[in-house]
């Protein structure tokens, strides 16, 4: 599986400026909190660690996921390892969630800590080559680095966010000054607190979902690669959308947290939930797929 360079470039870009967003943001918070930029910056750090380190283990236990072993599941355990040889990578852990709405999603700190899940409810729809092609999808995030990076892209922009609630929650209430010159002041820096991280939310929200969708471009293509076959995930996908559509709204609501993992987001609501959504449509994720299978039939009948 060759390196998607387009890919890397995005990232780089995208990562930059992140950083000066999230720049921006520790030297508020420095500044607000009285604070210098070190014990900050160590705070971050660690926040950053921990998020690392516990976000597959969250992911699995959120889902419900068990990871199952080739005696249950030989099918499933024979495909990721034809498809972890492909793409030279170690074989991941594998795991079922136990749910009637047809998903995947792969987690995971690295390649070698990674694992690959898929639920009951799509193993029930698809055939083995259309849940190869799903697969390939997944081990292409894996390749990528893709958990790791998005997980890593996102932590700031959820301390935003919260950063944001609590405040509003606490101008609400008056704040916490003393006296009418006291609440009058504190409620400036509150204000002044919820700008700043309403900003520092949107902008990197906006980054960040321009590098999740991009990255679900690339996984396509890397998986439609890997097995050779556009067809089976483009098949795969519109089989997964269009259970997804009839799935009960309640079984989506439980599962939307999880959508920047899927391949195919769980969304219960409608035109503003699709504007957050983290995918791309998937009418252009299929143009995209059916463009790679001409270019590979080209390349056969050319003999390259």
């Amino acid at each position: 599986m060759q390196r998607d360079l387009q890919l890397t470039i995005r990232m780089v870009f995208s990562f930059l400026a992140l950083t000066l967003i999230y720049l921006v943001f520790l030297s508020f918070i420095a500044m607000y909190f009285g604070l210098g930029i070190l014990p900050i910056a160590i705070i971050a750090g660690l926040m950053i660690g921990a998020q690392w380190y516990f976000s597959d283990k969250i992911v699995l236990w959120s889902t419900g996921t068990r990871l199952v072993t080739r005696e249950e599941y030989p099918v499933l355990h024979e495909i990721v390892e034809g498809l972890a040889q492909k793409a030279n990578l170690q074989k991941p852990r594998v795991g079922v969630m136990p749910s009637d709405i047809p998903n995947a999603f792969a987690t995971g700190k690295g390649p070698k800590s990674s694992v690959v899940v898929v639920s009951l409810g799509i193993m029930r729809i698809l055939d083995k080559e259309e849940l190869e092609g799903v697969l390939s999808h997944e081990l292409t995030h894996i390749k990528h680095r893709d958990v790791t990076i998005i997980t890593l892209a996102s932590l700031f922009s959820t301390i935003a966010w919260y950063l944001m609630q609590s405040s509003m929650f606490s101008s609400m209430w008056g704040g916490y000054g003393s006296g009418y010159g006291g609440r009058q002041q504190q409620g400036g820096n509150l204000f002044l607190v919820i700008i700043v991280a309403a900003i520092v939310w949107l902008l990197s929200f906006l980054v960040i979902r321009a590098i999740s969708r991009y990255r679900e471009f690339a996984a396509d293509r890397g998986g439609a690669l890997l097995t050779g076959q556009p067809m089976n995930l483009s098949r795969a996908l519109m089989k997964i959308e269009g259970r997804v559509k009839v799935a009960p709204k309640q079984g989506l609501q439980k599962m939307e947290g999880m959508n920047a993992f899927f391949i195919i987001p769980a969304i219960s609501g409608q035109t503003i939930a699709r504007f957050f959504s983290t995918h791309p449509p998937l009418e252009e994720r299929i143009k995209r797929l059916m463009e790679i299978e001409r270019q590979l039939r080209d390349s056969d009948q050319l003999g390259i």
